[in-house]
């Protein structure tokens, strides 16, 4: 995406489990994950100070989930910011798995 705000792209670099926003090749935010089986449980987004107020965090977590849809995985929302995304993009309900105590269970191990 091309506009006064820089060209925008995002990456998911699986080596650091996360998925990442660049603006003229400059990181400006994340969203961190791990997998579980056949879910991909979100629990972290971040956007840098510097680029707050364009979008970014919807735009990034927008590209994470199509990513995920196109791996064929889940999504879990452990993140707010993804839990809230999610509930005003409905297009991406069929692929989400409720947040339950199991989930944070692991992910808290898996996390330490």
């Amino acid at each position: 995406m091309n506009d006064s705000s820089g060209i925008r792209s995002v990456q998911r670099v699986d080596a650091r489990h996360r998925y990442e926003i660049l603006v003229d090749g400059r990181r400006a935010g994340l969203t961190a994950y791990r997998d579980r089986g056949a879910q991909r449980v979100f629990f972290h987004t971040e956007v840098d100070d510097a680029f707050a107020g364009q979008g970014l965090g919807a735009e990034l977590v927008q590209a994470a989930l199509a990513d995920v849809r196109e791996s064929g995985k889940r999504v879990v929302p452990v993140c707010p910011y993804v839990a809230k995304f999610l509930k005003r993009h409905d297009e991406f309900a069929d692929l989400t798995d409720p947040v339950t105590p199991d989930v944070l269970g692991w992910l808290e191990a898996e996390l330490r």
